[in-house]
């Protein structure tokens, strides 16, 4: 873990909770002035503590209406299989995550569609021949009741 002091939690704190938050106001919430602030949140760049900065959107509003979770067992976990299947899944964007883990499942993904069709047609054409695949188990999102990106800081 990265050795943080109480300015640099407060720095990540706030830059999770609002990371279009200016560096002038950045500073003034930390009790910093505004050079040293950029110096540190820099710093937290530079030694990949902030690994970069996004928009959250929301997918309904933009023709996502279904999220899926897909449960994937390989035939193969030799590290040449995994690396090949998480290959295939960075190259198609419907796929959100893809989570090794431990036990009778190998992966776990999180699938945006527009649509049960699309689902589908991804599911058939794309997910279920990716390479090693032998089982794919998927569960539709009904609801989510939190989303909360990032670690706790508190």
């Amino acid at each position: 873990m990265a050795n943080l002091d109480e300015i640099d939690r407060s720095l990540l704190a706030e830059l999770q909770a609002q990371g279009r938050v200016t560096n002038v106001e950045l500073a003034q919430r930390v009790g910093l002035t505004a050079p040293p602030c950029l110096r540190r949140v820099r710093a937290l760049e530079d030694n990949g503590v902030i690994k970069g900065y996004h928009a959250d959107l929301d997918a309904s509003q933009l023709g996502f209406a279904i999220t899926v979770f897909a449960m994937v067992s390989l035939k193969s976990q030799a590290e040449s299989a995994l690396k090949e299947f998480e290959e295939a899944m960075h190259d198609l964007p419907e796929v959100r995550e893809v989570h090794m883990l431990n036990g009778e499942i190998d992966f776990i993904l999180k699938v945006v569609s527009r649509d049960l069709q699309s689902f589908q047609e991804f599911l058939t054409s794309k997910l279920t021949p990716a390479p090693n695949v032998e089982s794919v188990k998927t569960s539709l999102t009904i609801r989510t009741s939190k989303h909360e990106p990032g670690v706790p800081l508190g």
